[in-house]
């Protein structure tokens, strides 16, 4: 994949970000030494190898499920700014 203005020009089309010149220089070398890096893992030999499913040979390690009540409503409530009976009251923000 070649890396030159054009890329750049789409992809900050795409993420809604805007770059000066000296900004889209810099994008276009840091994105070539990039897929550089990439092209150089992919010349590893992987045959034989596999997959990294998880990270550790632990299998399904869950906690019990127990109720516990930490803190009543009261407890909860006793600090909040703007409260309504067991509520707290926060401001509008989906108009």
């Amino acid at each position: 994949m070649k890396v030159d203005g054009a890329l750049i020009d789409r992809l900050s089309n795409l993420s809604k970000l805007s770059f000066n010149d000296a900004e889209k220089d810099k994008l276009i070398v840091d994105m070539g030494n990039i897929l550089e890096l990439v092209e150089k893992l992919n010349e590893v030999n992987t045959e034989g190898v596999q997959p990294l499913i998880y990270m550790n040979e632990d299998v399904n390690v869950m906690r019990e499920d127990e109720i516990h009540t930490y803190i009543t409503k009261a407890e909860g409530l006793k600090n909040a700014p703007s409260k309504d009976s067991d509520y707290i009251k926060v401001p509008k923000v989906i108009q």
